[in-house]
């Protein structure tokens, strides 16, 4: 198998990228390619390598009415993701090896050209923060990284054993910051906007508390760690004054705190209730800014279905979270329009600095790379409607609105997937 893509658009300079078999052999400039071999034309389409989302959740075993691990990669080939870390709140819990092969063996039989699905390890048995779970015979069966997903790890000594042992297996533990007992019962951010519709809110020092917990954890112990899904300000800082001093901490922020605030929930807004809380519009700032600078290593989507019905009810009954697989490439160009960053920004957040963290293969157009890569149009319109996505669910705040932006090709491998 060998073909060339012609006339594509990578970092604003038209190339010709030679292809065979599953690697990239080369990238030149347009005109440059070999023209013996089967040619395709990418018709002046945006080139990017496939992107890697390294937080997502599938709900496969256990809640497959929400999204199963078919419909979740085919959500993740059509927004442009050709890797992702699948998080271990299933039923049962990713916290044995069984679990982990059957999450593998079904990624392998519906998409066996991929997306490649990468397992989360499951930090404690049943996320319930008592006791490790086997972590060797995890990474064994096929995890990449430890997480206790949503269930923040109040208990220091089992967060730094839990670090520990992962590091140990060459794993990075990946850490969900939130103190639960600041504000138990919160249905979003604490501020002007809680106030005034009248709902428990969740203060911003109830995630950088952890953050900074995390941060001395990593620096006495020198073992790295991941913040997931940074929200605010405030847990920025505490990452940024970490990375001046040397500590080997990453992070990552979500596309939906990087475009949306709390605002989102005036009139009750189900669709827009997610953990952590959508922030201030000066939160949100700050994050744009620290993705921009590296002080926030990477843009993750936090992929979170929902049944429908489960969020057509009240405030306090709705679960936390939305979709975003098929959504974020189109988002986050919206930032590219406004100048917040640049083509080379997107590749950095959404392709090689994530590989790099979690160790998975990257395609950087270099010679033997992964021929992993895609074509979006940027110019491309499209409603946001449960006939236009190949998620399972509909929940999002976008639902209804017009996005400008859609991934047209994606190649895993070297093969055309679509």
């Amino acid at each position: 198998m060998k073909f060339c893509l012609t006339n594509a658009r990578y970092l604003d300079s038209a190339v010709d990228v030679l292809v065979e078999n599953d690697r990239i052999v080369t990238m030149l400039p347009h005109g440059k390619g070999p023209s013996d071999v089967e040619q395709v034309d990418a018709n002046g389409l945006v080139l990017l390598p496939a992107l890697t989302d390294c937080h997502v959740h599938f709900r496969d075993p256990g809640f497959e009415y929400k999204e199963d691990i078919d419909t979740g990669l085919e959500a993740a080939s059509r927004g442009g993701f050709g890797s992702i870390i699948c998080m271990p709140n299933t039923s049962p819990t990713n916290d044995s090896a069984a679990v982990t092969r059957y999450m593998l063996e079904k990624a392998a039989r519906t998409h066996p050209y991929g997306p490649r699905l990468f397992p989360a390890a499951a930090a404690t048995p049943g996320l319930k923060c008592e006791g490790l779970s086997p972590l060797a015979e995890l990474k064994e069966a096929g995890c990449v990284c430890v997480t206790n997903d949503g269930r923040p790890m109040s208990n220091t000594e089992l967060m730094r054993r839990a670090m520990e042992y992962a590091w140990d297996l060459g794993l990075r533990f990946t850490d969900h910051c939130e103190d639960r007992e600041l504000a138990p019962g919160y249905l979003m951010n604490e501020g002007e906007v809680s106030a005034k519709l009248g709902v428990m809110g969740q203060p911003v020092v109830g995630e950088a508390i952890q953050v900074a917990r995390d941060v001395m954890l990593s620096e006495y112990l020198d073992i790295p760690v991941h913040i997931a899904h940074v929200s605010c300000a405030m847990a920025v800082d505490v990452i940024r004054h970490a990375k001046e001093r040397g500590v080997k901490v990453t992070a990552e922020t979500c596309t939906h705190y990087l475009m949306l605030d709390e605002t989102e929930l005036l009139g009750y807004n189900t669709l827009a209730k997610v953990n952590p809380p959508l922030r201030t519009a000066r939160d949100r700032e700050c994050l744009r800014k620290a993705v921009k600078e590296g002080v926030i290593d990477i843009i993750v989507t936090d992929h979170a279905p929902h049944a429908e019905y489960e969020k057509n009810t009240t405030l306090d009954l709705a679960p936390n979270g939305f979709i975003g697989l098929e959504l974020s490439l189109p988002l986050v160009w919206e930032l590219v329009r406004e100048s917040v960053l640049n083509e080379a920004d997107v590749v950095r957040l959404m392709a090689v600095r994530p590989n790099e963290i979690f160790n998975l293969p990257c395609n950087r157009f270099n010679p033997g790379d992964p021929a992993d890569f895609i074509l979006f149009d940027p110019d491309e319109e499209w409603v946001v409607a449960r006939e236009n996505l190949f998620s399972k669910s509909c929940n999002t705040p976008y639902l209804g609105k017009t996005l400008k932006g859609r991934v047209k090709h994606h190649w895993q491998g070297g093969r055309q997937l679509f």
